[in-house]
Protein backbone atom coordinates (compact mmCIF):
# COMPACT_ATOMS: atom_id res chain seq x y z
CA UNK A 1 0.00 0.00 0.00
CA UNK A 2 1.44 3.56 -1.09
CA UNK A 3 0.73 5.02 2.58
CA UNK A 4 3.18 2.51 4.02
CA UNK A 5 5.67 4.71 1.96
CA UNK A 6 4.60 7.37 4.40
CA UNK A 7 4.23 5.63 7.48
CA UNK A 8 7.90 4.82 7.33
CA UNK A 9 9.26 8.23 6.73
CA UNK A 10 11.08 9.71 9.35
CA UNK A 11 10.92 13.20 8.69
CA UNK A 12 8.99 15.30 11.33
CA UNK A 13 6.60 16.65 8.02
CA UNK A 14 5.52 13.17 7.19
CA UNK A 15 2.03 13.72 7.97
CA UNK A 16 1.69 16.66 6.55
CA UNK A 17 0.39 16.75 2.71
CA UNK A 18 0.02 19.58 0.06
CA UNK A 19 -3.11 19.79 -1.81
CA UNK A 20 -3.42 21.92 -5.60
CA UNK A 21 -6.91 22.84 -5.11
CA UNK A 22 -5.75 26.95 -4.92
CA UNK A 23 -2.99 26.85 -7.43
CA UNK A 24 -4.68 24.57 -10.43
CA UNK A 25 -7.68 26.73 -11.38
CA UNK A 26 -7.98 30.73 -11.27
CA UNK A 27 -10.91 30.99 -9.26
CA UNK A 28 -11.30 28.91 -5.51
CA UNK A 29 -13.40 30.09 -2.35
CA UNK A 30 -10.15 30.67 -0.07
CA UNK A 31 -9.86 33.90 1.58
CA UNK A 32 -7.69 36.05 0.44
CA UNK A 33 -6.93 33.75 -2.82
CA UNK A 34 -6.97 37.35 -4.84
CA UNK A 35 -3.56 38.67 -2.93
CA UNK A 36 -1.96 35.18 -2.35
CA UNK A 37 -1.49 34.35 -6.60
CA UNK A 38 -0.30 36.38 -8.92
CA UNK A 39 -1.87 39.38 -11.18
CA UNK A 40 -1.93 37.37 -14.11
CA UNK A 41 -4.22 33.92 -13.53
CA UNK A 42 -2.79 32.56 -16.68
CA UNK A 43 -1.78 28.60 -17.18
CA UNK A 44 1.66 30.00 -17.20
CA UNK A 45 1.60 31.65 -14.23
CA UNK A 46 -0.16 29.50 -11.92
CA UNK A 47 2.22 25.94 -13.26
CA UNK A 48 5.04 28.44 -12.08
CA UNK A 49 3.44 28.92 -8.77
CA UNK A 50 2.47 25.19 -8.59
CA UNK A 51 6.18 23.97 -9.44
CA UNK A 52 7.44 26.64 -7.09
CA UNK A 53 5.49 25.10 -4.29
CA UNK A 54 5.96 21.30 -5.05
CA UNK A 55 9.83 22.38 -4.57
CA UNK A 56 9.51 23.54 -1.40
CA UNK A 57 7.25 20.66 -0.12
CA UNK A 58 9.37 18.01 -1.26
CA UNK A 59 12.61 19.72 0.11
CA UNK A 60 10.61 20.36 3.78
CA UNK A 61 10.22 16.39 3.52
CA UNK A 62 6.39 16.45 2.28
CA UNK A 63 5.52 13.78 0.44
CA UNK A 64 1.99 13.55 -0.11
CA UNK A 65 0.07 15.75 -2.87
CA UNK A 66 -4.17 15.76 -3.78
CA UNK A 67 -4.99 16.54 -6.71
CA UNK A 68 -8.56 15.99 -8.09
CA UNK A 69 -10.04 16.69 -11.65
CA UNK A 70 -11.92 19.06 -10.87
CA UNK A 71 -8.86 21.31 -9.79
CA UNK A 72 -8.62 22.54 -12.96
CA UNK A 73 -4.68 21.70 -14.38
CA UNK A 74 -3.40 20.07 -10.90
CA UNK A 75 -3.21 16.52 -12.31
CA UNK A 76 -1.27 18.47 -15.08
CA UNK A 77 0.78 20.79 -13.18
CA UNK A 78 1.77 17.76 -10.71
CA UNK A 79 2.84 15.30 -13.89
CA UNK A 80 4.79 17.53 -15.56
CA UNK A 81 6.63 18.32 -12.12
CA UNK A 82 7.21 14.74 -11.57
CA UNK A 83 8.69 14.70 -15.56
CA UNK A 84 10.83 17.38 -14.55
CA UNK A 85 12.05 16.00 -11.49
CA UNK A 86 12.19 12.56 -12.60
CA UNK A 87 14.41 11.22 -9.58
CA UNK A 88 11.89 12.19 -7.59
CA UNK A 89 9.92 8.35 -6.69
CA UNK A 90 9.07 8.94 -3.40
CA UNK A 91 5.46 10.88 -3.46
CA UNK A 92 2.48 9.38 -2.98
CA UNK A 93 0.14 10.52 -5.16
CA UNK A 94 -3.69 10.62 -4.77
CA UNK A 95 -6.42 12.19 -7.13
CA UNK A 96 -10.07 12.17 -7.30
CA UNK A 97 -12.79 11.77 -9.92
CA UNK A 98 -16.66 12.82 -9.27
CA UNK A 99 -16.45 16.15 -10.19
CA UNK A 100 -16.27 17.92 -13.22
CA UNK A 101 -14.56 21.48 -14.09
CA UNK A 102 -16.53 23.84 -15.99
CA UNK A 103 -15.40 27.32 -15.66
CA UNK A 104 -13.08 27.26 -18.41
CA UNK A 105 -10.58 28.96 -16.43
CA UNK A 106 -12.42 32.01 -15.88
CA UNK A 107 -12.62 33.55 -12.60
CA UNK A 108 -15.98 35.20 -13.34
CA UNK A 109 -17.45 31.83 -14.59
CA UNK A 110 -21.57 32.32 -14.15
CA UNK A 111 -23.05 29.44 -12.07
CA UNK A 112 -21.17 26.70 -10.73
CA UNK A 113 -17.28 26.30 -11.10
CA UNK A 114 -17.36 22.16 -10.71
CA UNK A 115 -20.54 19.75 -11.00
CA UNK A 116 -20.77 16.46 -9.22
CA UNK A 117 -21.66 13.00 -11.06
CA UNK A 118 -20.81 10.13 -9.50
CA UNK A 119 -22.13 7.77 -12.39
CA UNK A 120 -20.03 4.97 -13.31
CA UNK A 121 -20.29 6.83 -16.99
CA UNK A 122 -18.40 9.79 -14.91
CA UNK A 123 -15.96 7.66 -13.54
CA UNK A 124 -15.14 5.59 -16.49
CA UNK A 125 -14.35 8.91 -18.33
CA UNK A 126 -12.51 10.92 -15.32
CA UNK A 127 -10.16 7.77 -14.79
CA UNK A 128 -9.07 7.36 -18.34
CA UNK A 129 -8.61 11.40 -18.27
CA UNK A 130 -6.53 10.67 -14.95
CA UNK A 131 -4.78 8.11 -16.88
CA UNK A 132 -3.19 9.88 -19.50
CA UNK A 133 -2.28 12.47 -17.29
CA UNK A 134 -0.78 10.88 -14.39
CA UNK A 135 -0.05 7.42 -15.81
CA UNK A 136 1.33 4.84 -13.54
CA UNK A 137 2.21 7.87 -10.83
CA UNK A 138 -1.17 7.75 -9.59
CA UNK A 139 -0.92 6.04 -6.45
CA UNK A 140 -4.56 6.72 -4.46
CA UNK A 141 -8.34 7.86 -6.62
CA UNK A 142 -10.78 8.61 -4.36
CA UNK A 143 -14.61 9.47 -5.44
CA UNK A 144 -14.99 13.27 -4.50
CA UNK A 145 -16.98 14.41 -1.88
CA UNK A 146 -19.44 11.73 -1.38
CA UNK A 147 -22.71 12.70 0.82
CA UNK A 148 -25.03 10.05 2.20
CA UNK A 149 -27.40 10.17 -0.52
CA UNK A 150 -24.57 9.48 -2.89
CA UNK A 151 -25.14 7.36 -5.39
CA UNK A 152 -21.51 5.87 -5.30
CA UNK A 153 -22.41 4.52 -2.21
CA UNK A 154 -24.99 1.77 -3.58
CA UNK A 155 -23.81 0.96 -7.21
CA UNK A 156 -22.83 -2.12 -7.48
CA UNK A 157 -21.38 -1.53 -11.04
CA UNK A 158 -19.51 1.26 -9.96
CA UNK A 159 -18.09 -0.38 -6.95
CA UNK A 160 -17.20 -2.96 -9.81
CA UNK A 161 -14.96 -0.94 -11.26
CA UNK A 162 -13.32 0.24 -8.14
CA UNK A 163 -12.42 -2.90 -7.36
CA UNK A 164 -10.84 -3.78 -10.80
CA UNK A 165 -8.64 -1.02 -10.05
CA UNK A 166 -7.83 -2.02 -6.66
CA UNK A 167 -6.85 -5.17 -8.36
CA UNK A 168 -4.11 -3.40 -10.50
CA UNK A 169 -2.79 -1.57 -7.62
CA UNK A 170 -4.34 1.66 -7.21
CA UNK A 171 -6.02 2.30 -3.75
CA UNK A 172 -9.48 3.07 -3.61
CA UNK A 173 -11.13 6.04 -1.31
CA UNK A 174 -13.55 8.12 -0.66
CA UNK A 175 -13.62 12.01 0.52
CA UNK A 176 -16.77 13.44 2.04
CA UNK A 177 -18.46 16.67 2.55
CA UNK A 178 -21.16 18.22 4.33
CA UNK A 179 -23.05 18.42 7.37
CA UNK A 180 -23.08 14.56 7.26
CA UNK A 181 -19.80 13.62 6.72
CA UNK A 182 -19.96 11.02 9.53
CA UNK A 183 -23.31 9.41 8.03
CA UNK A 184 -21.47 9.30 4.79
CA UNK A 185 -18.11 7.88 6.64
CA UNK A 186 -20.16 5.34 8.67
CA UNK A 187 -22.32 4.12 5.19
CA UNK A 188 -18.94 3.40 3.47
CA UNK A 189 -17.24 1.39 5.77
CA UNK A 190 -20.37 -1.08 5.02
CA UNK A 191 -19.31 -1.00 1.62
CA UNK A 192 -17.87 -4.30 0.07
CA UNK A 193 -17.27 -6.54 -2.83
CA UNK A 194 -16.52 -10.17 -2.65
CA UNK A 195 -16.99 -9.82 1.09
CA UNK A 196 -13.88 -7.61 1.76
CA UNK A 197 -13.76 -3.79 2.53
CA UNK A 198 -13.55 -1.52 -0.66
CA UNK A 199 -12.38 1.80 0.91
CA UNK A 200 -8.67 2.01 2.21
CA UNK A 201 -9.25 5.88 2.48
CA UNK A 202 -10.86 8.32 3.72
CA UNK A 203 -10.51 12.30 3.46
CA UNK A 204 -12.61 14.90 5.50
CA UNK A 205 -13.20 18.10 6.28
CA UNK A 206 -11.73 18.79 10.11
CA UNK A 207 -10.88 21.98 11.60
CA UNK A 208 -11.55 24.01 14.69
CA UNK A 209 -14.75 25.45 13.57
CA UNK A 210 -15.94 21.80 11.75
CA UNK A 211 -15.25 18.54 14.24
CA UNK A 212 -18.16 16.83 13.73
CA UNK A 213 -16.83 13.89 11.77
CA UNK A 214 -14.45 12.90 14.42
CA UNK A 215 -15.99 10.32 16.14
CA UNK A 216 -16.64 8.47 12.63
CA UNK A 217 -12.87 9.45 11.40
CA UNK A 218 -11.64 7.61 14.15
CA UNK A 219 -13.84 4.51 13.51
CA UNK A 220 -12.45 4.27 10.23
CA UNK A 221 -8.89 4.14 11.41
CA UNK A 222 -9.87 1.19 13.45
CA UNK A 223 -11.11 -0.43 10.58
CA UNK A 224 -7.88 0.10 9.23
CA UNK A 225 -8.50 3.23 6.71
CA UNK A 226 -5.97 5.92 6.30
CA UNK A 227 -7.50 8.91 7.36
CA UNK A 228 -6.88 12.25 5.29
CA UNK A 229 -7.79 15.59 6.83
CA UNK A 230 -8.77 18.42 4.51
CA UNK A 231 -9.86 21.96 4.87
CA UNK A 232 -7.82 22.31 8.11
CA UNK A 233 -8.04 25.61 7.57
CA UNK A 234 -11.65 26.29 7.12
CA UNK A 235 -10.88 27.76 3.45
CA UNK A 236 -8.84 30.74 5.07
CA UNK A 237 -11.19 31.48 8.23
CA UNK A 238 -8.66 30.17 10.19
CA UNK A 239 -5.97 31.72 8.90
CA UNK A 240 -4.78 35.67 9.38
CA UNK A 241 -6.44 38.33 9.90
CA UNK A 242 -9.44 35.79 9.84
CA UNK A 243 -8.89 33.93 12.83
CA UNK A 244 -11.08 34.27 15.57
CA UNK A 245 -9.86 35.77 18.83
CA UNK A 246 -9.27 32.71 20.85
CA UNK A 247 -7.21 31.10 18.23
CA UNK A 248 -5.26 34.19 18.15
CA UNK A 249 -4.06 33.99 21.62
CA UNK A 250 -3.16 30.96 21.71
CA UNK A 251 -0.89 31.21 18.59
CA UNK A 252 0.49 34.15 20.49
CA UNK A 253 1.18 32.08 23.34
CA UNK A 254 2.74 29.45 21.27
CA UNK A 255 4.96 32.20 19.23
CA UNK A 256 3.59 30.25 15.90
CA UNK A 257 0.67 31.18 13.54
CA UNK A 258 -2.54 30.62 13.50
CA UNK A 259 -2.32 28.35 10.65
CA UNK A 260 -0.09 26.61 12.43
CA UNK A 261 -1.71 26.19 15.49
CA UNK A 262 -4.94 25.45 13.39
CA UNK A 263 -3.15 22.27 11.75
CA UNK A 264 -1.70 21.30 14.65
CA UNK A 265 -4.76 20.32 16.11
CA UNK A 266 -5.71 17.61 13.82
CA UNK A 267 -2.46 16.51 14.03
CA UNK A 268 -3.25 15.70 17.50
CA UNK A 269 -5.86 13.71 16.79
CA UNK A 270 -4.31 9.88 17.16
CA UNK A 271 -6.26 8.55 13.87
CA UNK A 272 -5.17 11.67 11.43
CA UNK A 273 -3.05 9.62 9.27
CA UNK A 274 -2.06 12.88 6.72
CA UNK A 275 -3.47 16.58 7.08
CA UNK A 276 -3.13 18.71 4.07
CA UNK A 277 -2.14 22.16 3.85
CA UNK A 278 -3.55 24.00 0.88
CA UNK A 279 -0.78 27.02 0.60
CA UNK A 280 -0.83 28.81 -2.34
CA UNK A 281 2.65 30.64 -1.71
CA UNK A 282 5.68 29.37 -0.84
CA UNK A 283 5.87 31.15 2.74
CA UNK A 284 2.10 30.52 3.60
CA UNK A 285 3.71 26.32 3.30
CA UNK A 286 6.50 26.97 5.37
CA UNK A 287 4.33 28.41 7.62
CA UNK A 288 1.92 25.78 7.74
CA UNK A 289 4.58 22.99 8.17
CA UNK A 290 5.42 24.66 11.63
CA UNK A 291 2.47 23.04 12.49
CA UNK A 292 4.77 19.62 14.21
CA UNK A 293 6.67 22.18 16.13
CA UNK A 294 3.27 23.73 17.69
CA UNK A 295 3.16 22.12 21.44
CA UNK A 296 -0.64 22.21 22.30
CA UNK A 297 -1.01 21.36 26.11
CA UNK A 298 -4.38 20.41 27.43
CA UNK A 299 -5.45 23.81 28.22
CA UNK A 300 -5.01 25.19 24.81
CA UNK A 301 -6.70 22.77 22.99
CA UNK A 302 -10.12 23.68 25.69
CA UNK A 303 -10.13 26.57 24.24
CA UNK A 304 -9.86 26.06 21.11
CA UNK A 305 -12.47 23.37 21.56
CA UNK A 306 -14.97 26.47 22.63
CA UNK A 307 -14.75 27.83 18.43
CA UNK A 308 -16.78 24.81 17.13
CA UNK A 309 -19.84 25.36 15.10
CA UNK A 310 -22.97 23.70 14.47
CA UNK A 311 -21.92 21.56 11.10
CA UNK A 312 -24.95 22.88 9.20
CA UNK A 313 -23.82 26.60 10.68
CA UNK A 314 -19.99 26.22 9.01
CA UNK A 315 -21.05 24.16 5.98
CA UNK A 316 -23.84 26.99 5.24
CA UNK A 317 -21.09 30.07 5.66
CA UNK A 318 -18.91 27.71 3.49
CA UNK A 319 -21.25 27.45 0.81
CA UNK A 320 -21.35 31.36 0.98
CA UNK A 321 -18.06 32.18 0.36
CA UNK A 322 -17.08 33.45 -3.44
CA UNK A 323 -14.87 32.19 -6.08
CA UNK A 324 -11.97 34.84 -5.94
Amino acid sequence: MPFARLAAATTPTAHLGLGLAAVGRPGYITLGREADLPPSRSVEALRERTFDLLDAAYASGVRYIDVARSYGRSEEFLAAWLHARSDVRDVVVGSKWGYTYTADWRTDAEGPHEVKDHSVAAYDRQRAETAEVLGDRLDLYQIHSVTPESPALTDKELHARLAGLAAEGVTVGLSVSGPEQAAAIRAALEVTVDGEPLFRTVQATYNLLETSAGPALAEAHDAGLTVLVKEGMANGRLAAPHAPAALREVAEETGLGCDAVALAAPLCEPWAGVVLSGAATSVQLVSNLHATAVDLDTGHLERLAGLVEEPREYWGRRGELPWH
